[in-house]
Formats: C-alpha cells, sequence, structure tokens
C-alpha cells in the first residue's frame, strides 16, 4: 500500500476540516492519505512573488514527509507550490495537482476547457507553458468567485462554475479541469459536474493523490543524474554550437 501525504495550508474556521474530509474520501484500497500541515495560507490571493517565496516552504514540507516515510507527496492546490524545485530535493515522487490534472485529461480528450478563480488565470498560464500543455486547452473561463468568497455564496458559484463548463463544451471542451479544488470536488463533485456537463471532469485531489501513488508503486522517481544537474552551466559541455 502505498502512504501519500498531501501538504495542506492553513485555512479559518470549518474550511481546513472541509478539506480534509474530501481528501480522506480519496483513501481506499492500495492508498493511505495522510495530511502534513505548513504554516501559511493560500487562502487569499497570491502573488506571483508569493507563489514563488512559498515554494521553499512547501519543499521544508515534502522533506518532511520523506523523513517520515511517506511513499510519495502532492501539495494541496493547483498552483503546484514547490514542485519544480521539490522533484530534486527529496527521493520520493512529488506530484503536483495541475500537473497531474493535466496528463490525466490528455488521457480522455484532446480539448481541455480550464475553469479558474477570477484572478488565477495568468498564473495558470504559465503553468501550462512549463508543463507543454497550452496548446491542449481550448478555452479559460472563470466562475467568478475569489476563493475567501466560495463558502458565503456556493450556490451562485455552483451555478457560475455550470454555466462556465456550459460555455466551454458548446466551444468544443470534451474534458473540464477545475482549476481551484475549492470549486471541485470540495463544494461541487466531480461526479455531479460530469454529469450535468457530459464529459469527463479531471480534479486536483483524485488526479494527484492516485498517480503519486502509483508512481511509488512503480518506483518512478525523478533520477539522480537530473537531480544533481545545475541549472544553468558555466561550461559549453555537451552543447553544440
Amino acid at each position: 500500500m502505498a502512504r501519500v501525504a498531501m501538504v495542506v495550508g492553513q485555512y479559518p474556521g470549518m474550511e481546513r476540516e472541509r478539506r480534509e474530509r474530501v481528501i480522506m474520501s480519496y483513501a481506499g484500497p492500495g492508498l493511505e492519505i495522510g495530511i502534513t500541515s505548513v504554516p501559511v495560507t493560500p487562502y487569499t490571493h497570491l502573488t506571483r512573488a508569493e507563489v514563488d517565496s512559498l515554494g521553499a516552504v512547501f519543499i521544508d514540507a515534502f522533506r518532511q514527509a520523506e523523513a517520515e516515510g511517506y511513499d510519495a507527496v502532492v501539495p494541496l492546490g493547483t498552483l503546484d507550490l514547490g514542485v519544480w524545485g521539490g522533484k530534486s530535493a527529496v527521493g520520493i515522487p512529488v506530484v503536483g495537482p495541475t500537473e497531474a490534472m493535466l496528463h490525466m485529461a490528455a488521457m480522455v480528450g484532446d480539448a481541455f476547457g480550464l475553469i479558474t478563480y477570477g484572478p488565477q488565470a495568468s498564473l495558470v498560464r504559465a503553468l501550462l507553458a512549463r508543463y507543454g500543455m497550452s496548446d491542449k486547452v481550448l478555452g479559460i473561463r472563470t466562475s467568478g468567485y475569489d476563493l475567501p468568497d466560495i463558502a458565503a455564496n456556493e450556490t451562485s458559484m455552483i451555478d457560475s462554475f455550470l454555466t462556465a463548463g456550459r460555455e466551454l463544451v458548446e466551444l468544443g471542451a470534451d474534458v473540464i479541469l477545475p482549476m481551484g479544488i475549492s470549486q471541485c470536488p470540495v463544494h461541487i463533485s466531480p461526479e455531479e459536474v460530469s454529469r450535468e456537463l457530459g464529459v469527463p471532469v479531471v480534479e486536483g485531489f483524485g488526479a494527484p493523490l492516485r498517480l503519486a501513488a502509483a508512481m511509488a508503486d512503480l518506483r518512478i522517481v525523478i533520477g539522480d543524474h537530473a537531480r544533481q544537474q545545475p541549472v544553468f552551466r558555466s561550461d559549453k559541455t555537451g552543447v553544440s554550437s
């Protein structure tokens, strides 16, 4: 059985418990899930500077998860905080939710429809470019609600989310990716969205947790050679002119 840690930031009141409950619903035969906390919050809108600075905090949490014997680790949230550097920092799989969603979606569809929070689209586009998936995206829509406003406006957010999904499907999207776990699966289940829209939905809890477990079972991690490579080389070894 694979033991996968999910790294979760701070949320106010019942919002932390709500997320933990949904996370743990994905545990089952072959997958044990643990929750590791970090003393930062993704609950408010993050700038690019804040996203970069939080990466180091999440990488420390990845190291702690490895030290505690977990087989793989996933950060909560579709910004994939700490994932790029974290893969080189530990010897267990580090799987980003957006990374997993994109690759799993590519197995069931060719035209992705993404639904984000209002202010998140530019950060999502940067992740799409990093993972080489920009060309797979047919369109991006927003639910119109920033993360801190969702709980108090759940019904209208769900209506707006489904309206955005229908627009994307009408344009030709054949798979929907909720780019914000507080939209789906926290406040609306992927099964419900799929029934309403008639296309598959790949979300940011199940995809990374299950993919991380599979990678752990198959013992697939970034190689030592890649882990030790500098980002920039000072010589011209191996470079053709």
